[in-house]
């Protein structure tokens, strides 16, 4: 490994040293056949629902653009198979909690099996999910990497981002913002860092892990778009020192490369929340964030690498986001990865993961610390979700705060999460905002240690919520 391209930094005082679980780390991606049926919801990122473009009974095509809108701040929605919209519904976010719009389309096989195909032949013609984009498209030699970049070099960064719009890209950390927007940069604004986000943090989880192993080029192309379009003076690659195998896969393809000028690595302490932005900037660059600002802010922009992959296909083979890697994981008696359509439904899932039925199961999207439960399997796989998590076992049951102070002790922003519980419980909104409640980034440490079990994620989302509609 180069050394040269890798720096190690020193652990960050606060945060949680967790029990990884990472049990599928070594399981390659399986990319798996398209569902015979989905449903996508319009709101799948930060910002404003989607409006539909097609209507029930419209045949649509793997990758045809079926939602969009006028808002700056939000993300085009594209069909992940190919067949008929069968309903257009309402469905509850379980995110959010909040209702929204969503569009359910069937395959012509799927069809056949409810009575419902159509007689056209020209309509059937539509119902095969033929290979639209190439899922095996990779960069095999350094010959074609070094093409690939003369020709993003041709490019202007309008360009690019128009490109990566019309894709419907969103950060795929988990924050599902819309990449285009963070992209664009407000003038007078300059970006002197780009950190590419590999930690992969959470306890379970290694989508990203596995994806850095399995398409590092690809990811590094990625990047270079990004580069292309922010200008920056460099892109430092964040992995946590629990993924050496990534850190030098990454490292010995830079080299190879010849771009050392533009990449280096920070290989970081594994503890939690190391992968948040805030988090990250501080440690890599010790630079803070202002009260209420952004990354932006410090001249700092942070894009996860599996966003990165995204942005590489949109840009190199003009294929929009209509899947992702997702790791399937917790009390199953497999964990694995997988390469799934956007849309599927987590029963679609269930053949590969074999529950363990013994014992009452959650099904939560997302990792332990931030994730979130949903009532059952028909909630499908959304741009934003990394991972679906079985866990076993009684759920825990709320008590009162003792007041013992660890969830101050964990924090990584130097709040006091404590206080958002006890005015959430008596709907003091106004009170959580003198305790700095819009700093939290809600990473889950808080709640993880709690002594009685207080959701404090929970409340301090409703809390940041009704903030906001008050404004």
């Amino acid at each position: 490994m180069n050394m040269n391209i890798v720096s190690r930094k020193p652990r960050f005082v606060s945060g949680l040293k967790l029990k990884e679980n990472k049990k599928s780390e070594h399981s390659p991606i399986l990319l798996i056949p398209p569902p015979s049926r989905v449903i996508i919801p319009m709101q799948m990122h930060t910002g404003a629902e989607c409006s539909l473009l097609v209507q029930r009974g419209d045949s649509v095509k793997t990758g045809q653009l079926i939602a969009e809108s006028d808002s700056f701040v939000s993300a085009n929605i594209h069909s992940t198979i190919t067949g008929t919209v069968k309903s257009i519904l309402k469905t509850v976010s379980p995110a959010t909690s909040t209702i929204i719009s969503a569009v359910e389309i069937v395959s012509k096989s799927a069809q056949q099996q409810t009575g419902d195909a159509q007689d056209s032949d020209a309509a059937g013609a539509l119902y095969e999910d033929e290979v639209v984009f190439d899922n095996s498209a990779s960069i095999k030699s350094v010959e074609e990497f070094r093409a690939f970049l003369k020709k993003i070099d041709s490019e202007q960064a309008p360009g690019l981002i128009q490109k990566i719009k019309a894709a419907g890209i969103v950060g795929l950390g988990g924050a599902a913002f819309p990449t285009h927007v963070k992209l664009s940069v407000p003038e007078g604004k300059k970006i002197d860092t780009v950190i590419l986000n590999g930690c992969e943090c959470e306890p379970y989880i290694t989508a990203d892990h596995r994806l850095m192993l399995e398409q590092g080029m690809e990811i590094l192309a990625g990047a270079y778009i990004i580069f292309k379009i922010l200008n920056p003076q460099k892109v430092i690659i964040a992995i946590e020192n629990n993924k050496e195998d990534a850190i030098k896969n990454l490292a010995d393809i830079i080299k190879e490369l010849g771009i050392e000028h533009i990449f280096s690595i920070s290989a970081l302490p594994s503890r939690y929340p190391m992968g948040a932005e805030k988090t990250l900037i501080k440690n890599i660059l010790k630079r803070k964030v202002p009260v209420g600002g952004l990354p932006l802010n410090v001249g700092v922009v942070v894009q996860n690498v599996s966003t990165a992959k995204a942005i590489f296909d949109a840009v190199a083979y003009d294929k929009p986001l209509i899947e992702r890697v997702i790791t399937v994981t917790g009390d199953i008696e497999k964990p694995l990865n997988l390469m799934v359509r956007i849309g599927t439904l987590v029963k679609d899932l269930k053949d590969y993961f074999g529950v363990l039925k013994e014992k009452p199961y959650d099904i939560i999207f997302g990792g332990p610390m931030t994730g979130f439960s949903v009532a059952n399997m028909n909630f499908p796989i959304v741009k934003g979700n990394g991972c679906v998590l079985v866990k076993q076992g009684e759920k825990l049951v709320e008590k009162n705060c003792i007041r013992c102070g660890k969830c101050v002790s964990v924090c990584p922003m130097n709040l006091m999460p404590l206080m958002y519980g006890t005015y959430a419980k008596n709907n003091m909104w106004e009170q959580c905002s003198d305790y700095y409640i819009e700093c939290c980034i809600e990473c889950g440490s808080c709640a993880y240690v709690c002594p009685s079990a207080i959701p404090l994620v929970g409340y301090i989302k409703t809390g940041k919520a009704v903030i906001a509609r008050k404004k």
